[in-house]
């Protein structure tokens, strides 16, 4: 699954180099055929006929294009915005225009005109040309400016998820700090190289939360930085706090956003288990089926709802951040059930290879 961040470069296109696009160039052009065809019937060509030989120009000249687009790709995304649009428009024009020349010519043939087929063909190259060579600007100009927006209106989104990051990084609870810290100097004098590991686990968590390098990481790197979590709340929370880790099943290649599942248990262990005297356990489960993980987290209620408002600044940072990663194949619920509360994420499994690329499991 690979996507290009509107951050890195102002190239705007969709890679026709995928099939996916190339899918929709066709799908596109055909609609078109048929609309030209139905605004343009005449009586000298009967509708199925045209609709044929719209077609199977249009497929020419988007295919083609398409093709050139491919090709040019990496120089196109070093241009600006605005060299970029006319150096495409151009590009297209001359598809339009060479295509248009080869069916002219194609129409001089001799196969053409012994079998009678001259009718279907241009008469004369230089109003065909020049009239199809602007009806490709429009066309190319209205999709360049769609394409744009399209991509100014992701961007916006991406920006606005990191900026959603950078406030889940800031907002590991000051409590927590404080009472970690409490908890450390405590151990300073009980048990010192259990004072020593604590600071060594807070500060592996600090780097990790405020860490502005990657976007993602393994999902073994996620529960790491979940565990040390939890064994630096451990510390305060002594048996009230057990968690049960399920998590066997799940690949530890697999490419997950960032600070995905800390802040879930960060929730369960502060509205679930924090506000109960006799504490509880948080069960955190994991698997792989049909190419998707599924990870489930779920705590004991609180007892006093009321007590403590919901933050629902993690759950809906972390909705987003999986929508942009995998699209709608990703999904999160949460909610309570019975006596608890349960989070459900689920998306597909991306794994990072031994050469670092990532690929999709399907």
């Amino acid at each position: 699954m690979n996507r290009e961040s509107g951050n890195s470069s102002p190239f705007y296109l969709p890679d026709f180099c995928n099939p996916r696009a190339t899918l929709a160039v066709v799908l596109i052009v055909e609609l078109t055929a048929i609309v030209l065809t139905l605004a343009r019937q005449s009586v000298l060509v009967d509708f199925w006929t045209d609709l044929v030989r719209t077609s199977l120009f249009l497929l020419w000249i988007g295919l083609a294009g398409a093709g050139v687009l491919c090709a040019m790709r990496a120089r196109l995304a070093r241009l600006s915005v605005g060299a970029g649009s006319v150096t495409v428009l151009a590009l297209i024009s001359a598809v339009v225009a060479a295509v248009s020349v080869c069916v002219y010519l194609i129409g001089r043939t001799h196969l053409v005109l012994d079998s009678g087929g001259a009718p279907l063909f241009p008469a004369e190259p230089g109003g065909f040309v020049v009239r199809n060579v602007w009806i490709g600007i429009i066309v190319c100009g209205l999709a360049l400016r769609y394409f744009y927006v399209s991509h100014e209106w992701r961007r916006s989104i991406e920006l606005r998820a990191a900026a959603r990051v950078h406030a889940l990084q800031a907002r590991i609870r000051p409590h927590f700090l404080f009472n970690s810290m409490n908890t450390i100097a405590a151990l300073t004098r009980s048990d010192p190289p259990r004072a020593e590991s604590a600071v060594q686990d807070l500060a592996d968590l600090f780097r990790a939360a405020l860490s502005d390098k990657r976007d993602t990481i393994t999902l073994a790197e996620e529960l790491e930085v979940a565990r040390t979590y939890q064994r630096i709340e451990q510390l305060r929370l002594g048996e009230r706090l057990k968690v049960d880790w399920k998590t066997d099943p799940l690949p530890p290649n697999a490419l997950v956003p960032g600070l995905m599942l800390q802040p879930l248990l960060e929730n369960a262990i502060y509205h679930g288990i924090e506000p109960r005297a006799e504490g509880g356990t948080v069960t955190i489960t994991g698997d792989v089926a049909g190419g998707l993980v599924t990870i489930v987290v779920r705590n004991p209620l609180d007892p006093n709802p009321g007590q403590r408002e919901g933050n629902r600044l993690a759950l809906a940072n972390i909705r987003e951040r999986l929508s942009l990663m995998y699209g709608e194949r990703a999904l999160m619920k949460s909610g309570h059930f019975d006596l608890e509360y349960i989070v459900t994420l689920r998306f597909p499994l991306i794994e990072r290879a031994a050469g670092s690329a990532a690929r999709l499991t399907a």
